[in-house]
């Protein structure tokens, strides 16, 4: 019983070890991204031809702001929140994370899985750069 209980404790801590190990190794990978968070209709040309929300603003169709762009595209026309850097948009894993940034300029903390181009995202903050 002794030795059963001494070989748990030592898998145990073996366990803990690599947890900790891979976490310090997925910090070390995270990365500052900069950009507006978006919704994927308009930032990937779904109605937009500018990569943005500015033909939807003009219209009025969406609301006036583009805040309230995002979260109609999000809500009614089955988008999802995405950041938009550029010509490059990337998918977040943490929708609900960012949705109190729609259509903000941001700083987003995460790894960058680039098969899918998605952020697995740490933490957002408005970017005021």
């Amino acid at each position: 019983m002794k030795r059963i209980a001494i070989l748990s404790t030592a898998a145990l801590m073996l366990w803990a070890i690599a947890a900790q190990a891979q976490s310090e190794n997925h910090q070390e990978n995270s990365k500052v991204f900069r950009g507006e968070v978006s919704d994927s209709q308009c930032a990937l040309n779904v109605h937009s031809l500018t990569r943005s929300h500015q033909e939807m603003l003009k219209s009025k169709s969406m609301g006036g702001t583009s805040t309230s762009c995002s979260l109609y595209c999000i809500k009614n026309l089955g988008g999802e929140f995405v950041l938009a850097a550029g010509k490059t948009v990337y998918r977040l894993d943490k929708q609900d994370a960012v949705r109190e940034f729609a259509g903000q300029k941001t700083k987003i903390t995460g790894t960058l899985d680039p098969k899918t181009k998605t952020i697995h995202v740490e933490k957002v903050e408005v970017d005021l750069q």
